[in-house]
């Protein structure tokens, strides 16, 4: 896939006629901090499309972003487990992530899906994967901040991520220094 417009469309927060336009969406999903933001906006090869916040927990809609004149949406879905966010702030998000991707009858085309590699696969995320694969929805697994780690450590993170996610899927990818942009694109396409 080859990027060559992005721009945001809207924010929503339940049922939208976005939702339903025919246009293909790519979600993108995971905790709070991984750095989403960071990954999409290296995809677009923009620096301040997706608002990359100071304070995790910043997303709390479902931002879609066209891509290519509306080919794709890219949908940037809020991060999950968040500490430092009230109960019921907690729990609209969760409601909003299991809304769409289980109750809204929309089927994205595919969810990526990103881990923070020092963390690897949380609770939260075993949860994600289980009900990414009883919904049947395509996904792939972003392993992000590799240039966090050095060559050892980066390999056997993945190798661990690999056996705790139960998939070969995943990609190494550092959004600070745009490694594993062309792979990811690739699995999107």
């Amino acid at each position: 896939m080859d990027i060559t417009s992005a721009e945001f469309v809207k924010g929503v927060v339940g049922s939208d006629g976005i939702l339903f336009d025919g246009v293909p969406q790519v979600a993108f999903i995971g905790r709070s901090n991984v750095g989403k933001s960071s990954v999409i906006n290296s995809l677009v090869n923009r620096n301040k499309l997706v608002k990359v916040g100071k304070k995790p927990g910043k997303t709390t809609e479902l931002n879609f972003f066209s891509i290519n004149e509306r080919q794709v949406y890219f949908v940037d879905l809020p991060g999950y487990g968040y500490a430092k966010l009230g109960p019921s702030q907690r729990e609209s998000i969760e409601k909003l992530i299991s809304w769409y991707l289980l109750y809204s009858e929309v089927k994205p085309k595919m969810v990526v899906l990103i881990l923070d590699i020092k963390a690897g696969v949380t609770d939260f995320d075993q949860q994600t994967i289980a009900m990414l694969k009883e919904q049947g929805h395509s996904f792939v697994i972003v392993a992000n901040k590799i240039d966090k780690l050095n060559q050892k450590e980066r390999s056997l993170r993945m190798s661990e991520i690999r056996k705790e996610a139960g998939t070969e899927e995943v990609i190494a990818y550092s959004a600070k220094d745009k490694k594993g942009v062309e792979e990811l694109l690739a699995a999107i396409s």
